[in-house]
């Protein structure tokens, strides 16, 4: 089963003002394991970063989808609510995913992923928005997936209209409503605050 991984990559960054720094920056991909996510991310990134680069870290990410809009390279990690009712107990719960996507502001952020998520079938609510470390992505490329020999992930492409997002899915990230569940208190509200912060973790 695919899933995305957030790789943590530390290197020698040449700085706007010339002078060089060592950074440790996370990335985002698509992977089916983590031995799989350490060889792509040494694959994407030795034509782009110069010089040597080590993976200190590698963590797998729970996000549901990621809205990707190329007029930005920002990216906000949305958490997203909604009720369901157990099929078990017939109780009315309260299930919860991460959706990724790219933005220039908080506004801009909640404003694409209620555009991007219109179609579900359910009302929902986004309690929290963050402004996420996330250097870039990587998604499924069927090229560098035949040459180190994995199983295609799924990529699907929603929309190539001008102004519309592009989503990304791994194929293990499907709504599973027992990955996050709390039990429904009918006098909380789910509406919250919307807030922007630099997350050091995903």
């Amino acid at each position: 089963m695919s899933n995305w991984f957030t790789v943590k990559v530390k290197y020698t960054k040449q700085l706007e003002n010339g002078a060089f720094k060592r950074v440790s920056e996370p990335y985002l991909l698509a992977a089916m394991t983590f031995t799989d996510a350490e060889a792509r991310i040494y694959e994407e990134l030795g034509s782009i970063i110069r010089g040597e680069f080590s993976v200190t870290n590698i963590a797998r990410t729970d996000y549901h989808d990621i809205f990707h809009y190329e007029d930005s390279d920002l990216w906000y990690k949305c958490k997203v609510s909604y009720e369901s009712q157990d099929a078990d107990t017939d109780k009315m719960k309260k299930v919860s995913q991460n959706f990724l996507v790219s933005a220039f502001t908080v506004k801009e952020a909640y404003e694409r992923i209620q555009e991007s998520l219109s179609t579900l079938m359910v009302d929902f609510q986004v309690p929290s928005i963050m402004l996420s470390p996330i250097v870039d992505i990587f998604p499924f490329n069927e090229e560098l997936d035949r040459e180190i020999e994995r199983k295609p992930l799924l990529e699907d492409e929603l929309s190539n209209e001008k102004g519309k997002g592009v989503v990304y899915s791994a194929s293990g990230s499907d709504f599973d409503e027992d990955e996050e569940v709390e039990e429904l208190d009918e006098t909380s509200d789910f509406e919250g605050s919307v807030e922007e912060e630099n997350a050091e973790e995903i």
